[in-house]
């Protein structure tokens, strides 16, 4: 029997003063709000919000130290069961299991809501039919779309009435990500309500309603462009100032390129992952290196930083050949990746101790340049804090000090920035901006569209192919496009591979 204390005709989720905390700190404190029923809501703010704490509660997996939870009319701490079968949940690292196959996740999570994939079929036949030909593909195999829509089936195969999505498009190229929102499209149809979160801003307008959070509290709730503009301090802050980077990067014109790539081919068997790229970096320059996931940006930065060797074709970074000395250039670049490369149960002043003890550098001068780096990012009294215990964003800019920590030629970014909030991610290419003025070249994926508007120059990737290579003034000039998003979307649906 539903909770007849919550239960009402247009409300599928009921938030009463609920509050969560974990030890000393307060996650959420005396959070409410309503979902209607068939409604798309959205839960933003920034990172350590309580926005993940709240997701955990609706889906039952936390309990509230305070306050009453009702989904779908059931209540989420005497009525569990009832809940866990209406619901599904889909968290930003797709909770799939990797060495499975598609059908092999498929199946288990029916399995585990008492269904079978037979029976809900039609539940995500508009999703499943896109990659079923895939079914006997391991996950880890999948590029990031694909994922998505494994992920996004199986959350849906036991047929619920309520979608919790924590930030499911992180680390998503635009195009996929467009994709998955046309697809929630759809579900609102079927009067499934979803709850979704994000830190992308046209994923946010795409919400009929928002709720704020800010340090656990509710601080507005409104139809989004409303939200946007009352705080658009977080989420929408100006833009770092770049012009140092331009002074730079010019001062560097007539060197040799810090890396210089000639008809570059990574194939396996017949299949060309790279193909045939070619392309250089000035010294100082903040190098974008975009493209759709599956276009084979990702193994074209393994072999520049040596983790792999081309099948053919020549190149350099920092002055080392990629085919015969991976070893050296290993020791002169820094590489972050968008797990951060951090060790969680290592305190701060560990983990830059550590990593600097990699790149050889002595004793003195680590103590020297640890102090100085902790007090350049306001870190000193959170020297002994373990890792673990940081936000997201502070991760973030200690991940990517680190990496430069010993002053490399080059630093290769792996999308740093995914899943951060508009405000941090300006603070984080402040960052970048100074390394670059102090002659370190950065060499960075992204799927921001607005960071790419950041870079000097930019690629784009195309089928294993470079489609396009400027400035993005030039390239926006050369498509005639708005900005990058309409550049990298117009270039990506280009696409012919058909496992993207």
């Amino acid at each position: 029997m539903k909770s007849e204390e919550f239960a009402t005709a247009m409300q599928a989720i009921e938030v009463q003063h609920i509050s969560k905390s974990y030890s000393k700190v307060k996650a959420l404190s005396d959070i409410s709000f309503s979902v209607d029923r068939g409604e798309v809501f959205g839960l933003i703010g920034p990172d350590g919000a309580g926005k993940t704490t709240m997701f955990r509660i609706l889906c039952t997996l936390l309990l509230p130290d305070e306050g009453k939870v009702a989904v779908d009319g059931y209540d989420t701490v005497s009525q569990m069961k009832d809940i866990r079968r209406r619901v599904g949940y889909m968290p930003g690292r797709f909770s799939l299991y990797q060495d499975l196959t598609v059908q092999e996740n498929l199946q288990f999570f029916a399995t585990l809501f008492g269904t079978t994939v037979e029976e809900g079929y039609d539940s995500i036949k508009a999703i499943y039919s896109q990659i079923e030909r895939f079914r006997d593909r391991k996950a880890g195999a999948l590029s990031g779309g694909m994922k998505q829509k494994l992920a996004l089936s199986c959350a849906l195969v036991h047929s619920p009435s309520v979608l919790f999505l924590d930030e499911p498009t992180t680390g998503v190229d635009p195009v996929s990500r467009k994709e998955l929102w046309d697809m929630l499209g759809t579900l609102k149809e079927r009067h499934i309500t979803i709850v979704a979160s994000t830190p992308y801003l046209d994923e946010v307008r795409r919400c009929e309603r928002v709720a704020f959070f800010d340090h656990g509290h509710v601080q507005g709730i409104d139809k989004p462009d409303v939200i946007l503009d009352r705080f658009k301090d977080v989420f929408n802050p100006p833009p770092p100032a770049a012009t140092i980077v331009s002074d730079m990067s010019s001062e560097h014109e007539d060197e040799q390129p810090i890396i210089d790539v000639h008809h570059l081919v990574k194939a396996f068997g017949t299949f060309h992952a790279v193909d045939d790229i070619s392309f250089s970096v000035k010294r100082g320059e903040i190098f974008g290196f975009l493209g759709a996931n599956g276009a084979g940006k990702t193994t074209a930065m393994h072999m520049l930083t040596g983790l792999n060797q081309p099948t053919s074709g020549t190149g350099t970074v920092a002055g080392y050949d990629i085919r015969t000395q991976h070893e050296q250039i290993k020791k002169h670049i820094g590489y972050m990746s968008q797990r951060f490369s951090l060790y969680e149960d290592l305190t701060v002043a560990e983990n830059i101790r550590l990593f600097a003890g990699i790149y050889g550098m002595k004793d003195r001068e680590i103590a020297r340049k640890t102090d100085e780096l902790l007090e350049r990012l306001q870190f000193s009294e959170h020297k002994h804090d373990l890792v673990s215990s940081l936000p997201l964003g502070w991760k973030q800019k200690l991940a990517f000090s680190v990496s430069i920590f010993h002053e490399p030629g080059v630093v290769f970014l792996d999308e740093p920035t995914g899943g951060v909030d508009p405000a941090t991610r300006r603070q984080f290419w402040e960052l970048i901006y100074d390394a670059a003025a102090r002659g370190i070249t950065v060499f960075v994926t992204t799927h921001y569209m607005d960071e790419a508007e950041y870079c000097d120059r930019i690629s784009i990737m195309v089928d294993g192919k470079i489609s396009a290579l400027g400035t993005p003034e030039e390239l926006k000039r050369r498509f005639c496009q708005p900005d990058m998003d309409h550049v990298f979307t117009y270039l990506a649906r280009q696409a012919t591979r058909t496992d993207n």
